[in-house]
């Protein structure tokens, strides 16, 4: 990411018109909202006349400085527009912007003056037109919010009654028209005059012309009643709409302030756990049952699924669907947290030569948290797919079909593309569930050079073997686990190697029940990341993260709360 970039990031999170975070920027908020109340008042004092002839002078260097400022924080706000929304991208989009409902407001703050540097313009006007700067004040409001929400959310209702009832005083008017032409033909001698009378209702009779041309017939005073009663439906039904959409924008905002809770309590619940046994370091929970996040935090099980849900860092999972059917799995949902930092997952440069992938997010997040580890441990980089870029859809980046082009999809591989570099290693982490029975427990997949199915994906193939010689020595001196090569698991043409630039490129499946239900799976992850860093990068002294040996108070739990 340029400079220039992460410059306009910061000034969007400046401009973000939030005044509820903690974050430094805030101060920015409030200084534009006292500059914003300082120039009203300057605008108020200079009405004044006694006031004007002893402090013109200042008012003049208030207003003059106000200006400035304002001229300043536009500009910025325009050039940031698009990292605030991609609609604003180009110039367009910034014209866009312009035209939006705050953009008109900002530039009608600042324009009026400049203008009247080369344009003559009446004084009443030019004051009127400063006096607007107040307008800006509205962005920072949360009750004018509260009232944009609830017009539009009852908009199209709106939209229905205003047209209901134009129709029907169209009707009346053509109705009122033919009654009292026969009565009064010099007033009432076109429709329009009829129309005009009834609409003239509504808006309070501007120029008295439905006062000095009644109707007279009886026919005509029953329309007149009948309008007079619309007359009040006009205001008091998108009134009263509006009213259900102030109840029902505080009733979202109430819960969302109660999923925004309910999801702080779950992430709570992934407290790091020690790993006494073996390793004797701390990590995230793999996942948390539901029932336990019931019992630890009171939460019913709706809450929960709803906190999920609308959360940016939780998955629900089904254990069984991570065990092959011959063993008969029991259903059981559980949670799991995951880190995200990317509008796809979680991307995580440590300027290793090796890059561990995690393909599957939302469909097999249980092997999301296995692929992180194994990163973490070993101080690899890391790239995850978490976020699903169509709704509903799980899809994996693990095989592509030729001519995806989703610009999610393209983004990850550019992340771990960027990563390439001679002698880089990239390492897809994907779980397995064969029986129990299966005689290998860990997978090694690739293709060699001579393969007939797709091209190589090894350019070192002795370091590859020597890996994987040492791997399945430790794994079956140490675990009882076996290895094998190319045995269950293949590449085919379709697999995301094929459209990385990475040296060396092998999938490594482990079998889910390894590191589900075996205590030793901590001790697993280990070997294999020490493995891995003894043979592709003997030459980088390597420390674990400080949140894995030490226990970090009042910051240990969840995946945020561990370090890059």
């Amino acid at each position: 990411m340029s400079k220039i970039e992460k410059l306009k990031i910061a000034l969007s999170r400046v401009f973000d018109d939030n005044l509820r975070t903690s974050q430094w920027y805030n101060f920015i908020d409030y200084i534009i909202i006292s500059l914003i109340l300082i120039s009203t008042i300057e605008v108020f004092l200079s009405t004044y006349p006694g006031i004007v002839e002893r402090y013109g002078t200042l008012l003049h260097i208030i207003d003059y400085t106000t200006i400035g400022l304002f001229t300043v924080e536009i500009a910025l706000r325009i050039w940031s527009a698009d990292a605030i929304d991609k609609r604003y991208r180009g110039f367009w989009g910034r014209v866009r912007y312009c035209f939006s409902f705050y953009g008109f407001i900002d530039l009608l703050s600042i324009v009026p003056f400049y203008m009247s540097l080369f344009v003559q313009f009446p004084y009443s006007m030019l004051k009127v037109l400063r006096i607007a700067r107040l307008l800006r004040i509205f962005r920072y409001m949360k009750a004018f919010g509260i009232l944009k929400r609830a017009i539009s959310s009852k908009r199209n209702e709106m939209v229905v009654s205003i047209q209901f009832i134009i129709i029907i005083t169209l009707i009346l008017s053509f109705i009122l028209f033919f009654v009292e032409h026969e009565a009064q033909p010099d007033v009432y001698d076109n429709c329009w005059k009829a129309i005009l009378w009834a609409f003239a209702q509504y808006i309070g009779d501007p120029g008295t012309f439905a006062e000095n041309n009644p109707p007279i017939t009886s026919t005509g005073y029953f329309i007149g009643c009948i309008i007079g009663v619309l007359g009040i439906a006009i205001f008091a039904v998108p009134a009263g709409l509006i009213g259900s959409g102030f109840t029902d924008v505080m009733e979202e905002d109430k819960k969302q302030k109660r999923q925004e809770e309910n999801i702080k309590n779950i992430i709570h619940t992934f407290r790091f756990e020690k790993d006494h046994q073996h390793t004797r370091l701390y990590t995230v929970p793999r996942y948390k049952s539901i029932s336990s996040i019931i019992t630890q935090k009171f939460i019913s099980e709706n809450n929960i699924i709803d906190a999920v849900k609308h959360s940016h860092c939780m998955h629900l999972y089904n254990l069984a669907n991570a065990i092959n059917a011959v063993d008969r799995p029991h259903d059981r949902i559980v949670i799991i947290n995951y880190k995200k930092n990317t509008s796809y997952g979680c991307f995580i440069n440590r300027g290793s030569k090796i890059t561990i992938v995690s393909t599957s997010g939302q469909r097999e997040p249980i092997n999301g948290w296995l692929a992180y580890h194994i990163a973490k441990i070993g101080g690899f980089n890391y790239v995850s797919k978490e976020v699903e870029p169509i709704a509903d859809s799980h899809t994996s980046y693990y095989n592509i079909n030729s001519g995806e082009q989703h610009p999610t999809l393209r983004r990850f591989l550019d992340d771990i593309n960027s990563l390439a570099r001679p002698g880089s290693w990239v390492i897809p982490i994907m779980g397995a569930k064969n029986p129990r029975s299966c005689p290998t427990q860990i997978h090694f997949s690739y293709n060699d050079a001579d393969s007939n199915k797709a091209p190589g994906t090894i350019i070192d193939q002795p370091l590859l073997d020597k890996i994987y010689s040492e791997i399945s020595q430790k794994m079956s001196d140490e675990y009882g686990y076996h290895c094998d090569k190319n045995r269950y698991y293949t590449m085919s043409e379709k697999n995301i190697a094929h459209h990385l630039k990475a040296d060396n490129i092998f999938v490594m499946s482990i079998e889910n029940f390894v590191w589900m239900f075996d205590s030793r799976y901590l001790a697993v992850i280990k070997t294999i990341a020490d493995t891995l860093n003894s043979n592709i990068e003997p030459e980088k002294a390597k420390e674990l993260p400080p949140e894995m040996l030490t226990r970090q108070s009042g910051k240990d739990y969840g995946m945020n709360n561990y370090t890059d």
